[in-house]
């Protein structure tokens, strides 16, 4: 297994104390739910800083979200992307759904290890959520032409970051063809120039600005 958070402070240079504590917690919180309710896949738990952290935090090279940002994670699973992003933001509030309830429990008990003041873990479908949010993030949960209609409508009109509010998707592959098939006006940007890891060579973030 890696060097714990050293990979993330590689990366990210200004980080607090607690912070990087945080993360460092991270690999022994998975690891004893893990064993409990099976979320994540035992070789990926051994990669567990590369696949899931690191991963989830391709959106904060992309976007740095300011204090009072809300956020939506659709189909969390065991808390990715929504996890990595509330330790590295935490003035930033984040709503993470999931409809299988045994994740949502896994939530819930990682945020609490943490001390996480700024995780709401719901078990909800996406199509239950009635708040507004800024952004929806998600990892690769389905096409973006069947995720798209699960969120449409959640978006605060007013944008207060860098961006316009949208949606932040992680997916790889070739998703030429997805976006085409989706209609939807999608910016693709690769991991790979943020990350040297192979892992991140046909990574993306997925933009839909609303």
């Amino acid at each position: 297994m890696e060097i714990r958070s050293t990979l993330i402070q590689e990366y990210f240079k200004d980080l607090t104390e607690e912070q990087i504590a945080q993360f460092d917690q991270l690999y022994d919180l998975y690891s004893f739910w893990n064993a409990q309710i099976n979320v994540i896949s035992r070789k990926d738990i051994e990669e567990l800083y590369v696949r899931h952290i690191l991963h989830s935090l391709g959106i904060a090279k992309f976007c740095t979200f300011k204090p009072g940002t809300k956020v939506l994670d659709v189909g969390t699973g065991g808390g990715f992307p929504g996890i990595p992003l509330a330790i590295m933001f935490p003035e930033t509030q984040f709503h993470l759904v999931d409809s299988i309830g045994k994740k949502i429990k896994v939530v819930t008990e990682v945020a609490a290890g943490l001390g996480l003041k700024n995780v709401k873990a719901s078990h909800l479908r996406a199509e239950q959520v009635t708040d507004k949010y800024d952004f929806v993030v998600s990892r690769a949960v389905t096409r973006l032409i069947d995720f798209y209609p699960w969120v449409q409508g959640k978006f605060n009109k007013e944008s207060k970051n860098a961006i316009a509010n949208g949606i932040l998707y992680l997916k790889g592959g070739d998703l030429n063809e997805e976006i085409k098939e989706s209609r939807l006006k999608a910016e693709l940007y690769p991991l790979a120039d943020y990350f040297k890891e192979d892992f991140f060579e046909t990574k993306f973030v997925v933009y839909i600005p609303q």
